[in-house]
This record gives C-alpha cells, sequence and structure tokens, in this order.
C-alpha cells in the first residue's frame, strides 16, 4: 500500500481525471464570475463564511482557531468527496464547481468593488501562498472521488449484464482503494501546512 514508486504510477494514470477536475473548478470560477443567476446561492455562501471568520476573530487564539478549522474543513471535505464519489463521482463534480463559483464570484465582487489591481493583490497574497498547497489537492481528492465513481459504475454494469470482466474489474476496484490510503495521507498534510500558511503567512502578507 505505502510503496511510493507503485503510487506514483499510480498517480500518473490519474492525469486525465485530475485535468478534468482542474477544467470543472475552472469553468465554476467563470460561471460565478460572469452568471448572476447564481448570486443569491454565492451571496449565502460568503455570508456563512463570514459569520465562520467572526467566530474564529471571537476565540481565545484566533490563530490556532484558524489553522485547526481549515484544516479539519479541508481535509475532512477532501476524504468525504474522494470516499463519497463512489456514488458515481457526483458529489466531487459539483464540489469542484461550487467551490470554484465562490471563488470567481468573489473575485469579480472585490474587482468591481476596489477595481483589477486590488484583486491582483488578492490573489497575489491572499490566494496563492497557501492556494498553491491547498487548491491542487482538493482537486486531486476530487479527481480520485470521480475516478473511484467511474469505477463503480463500470462494476455495477458488469454485474448487471453479467460480463466474464466483473472479476477483473473488481480486483481493479480495490488495488485503486488501496492507492487512496497513501494518497489521502500526502493530500492531509499538504491541507495541513496550508492551513498554517493562510492562517499565518498569509494572514500577515495580508495587513502589510
Amino acid at each position: 500500500m505505502f510503496k511510493w514508486q507503485v503510487n506514483w504510477d499510480y498517480f500518473k494514470r490519474m492525469n486525465p481525471y485530475i485535468a478534468f477536475a482542474a477544467i470543472l473548478f475552472l469553468a465554476g470560477m467563470v460561471i460565478g464570475g460572469i452568471n448572476p443567476a447564481f448570486k443569491s446561492f454565492l451571496d449565502g455562501q460568503l455570508e456563512g463564511l463570514g459569520k465562520i471568520s467572526n467566530m474564529i476573530d471571537d476565540s481565545s487564539n484566533p490563530t490556532l482557531t484558524m489553522i485547526v478549522f481549515i484544516f479539519l474543513n479541508n481535509a475532512i471535505k477532501s476524504i468525504v468527496v474522494m470516499y463519497l464519489g463512489a456514488m458515481l463521482g457526483i458529489l466531487p463534480f459539483f464540489f469542484l464547481v461550487v467551490n470554484g463559483m465562490v471563488i470567481g464570484y468573489l473575485l469579480k465582487s472585490m474587482a468591481e468593488l476596489h477595481g483589477g489591481g486590488y484583486v491582483l493583490e488578492i490573489i497575489v497574497k491572499g490566494l496563492l501562498p497557501h492556494g498553491i498547497l491547498e487548491i491542487p489537492a482538493i482537486i486531486i481528492a476530487c479527481a480520485y472521488g470521480m475516478r473511484f465513481g467511474v469505477l463503480v459504475f463500470k462494476a455495477l454494469g458488469s454485474l448487471m449484464f453479467a460480463r466474464s470482466k466483473s472479476g477483473r474489474l473488481g480486483e481493479e476496484l480495490e488495488g485503486f482503494v488501496a492507492r487512496t490510503v497513501p494518497m489521502m495521507v500526502v493530500l492531509t498534510i499538504s491541507l495541513l501546512i496550508a492551513a498554517i500558511i493562510e492562517s499565518t503567512f498569509t494572514t500577515w502578507l495580508l495587513t502589510m
């Protein structure tokens, strides 16, 4: 399970799914930035994030609270979308699109209020330092979730139609699940580092 060369080889085979997941995330950003039909929904999402931010600020140790909250939030969601992707990949699909929409909508709103220069500064100071780890980790988790869904769909189809390759699909599904464990370890470590960066270095940059 933890033979890293085997896991790396499997990860490279995941490239099409990772690319598709990245496209979904970017598509969500575009939709959130240009489509006013989702304004009410996205305002609700941002309002929820604002309440969480206020709760963290009011805690006795805001920095530690932020690290713990961001890490647990991202880690739990990544585990959920990876393994509940078994439900035909539906959850990771929508998770990517919705999260992309929130970011796209937020950046568009900032641009309208403060201009493009401010948005560029927010991206460089407020998004990239931690986002360079956090966003790829979430995209990869969702990619594995969608792959899980595809394998389950194939396995169910094989069982329903009594195809002879059902045994091979079962072995492939078992091998995939084994590969998710070391990948989740890597993603969890990445998300912990990202949470620490976001709660300390990113916060410091935004105050400069």
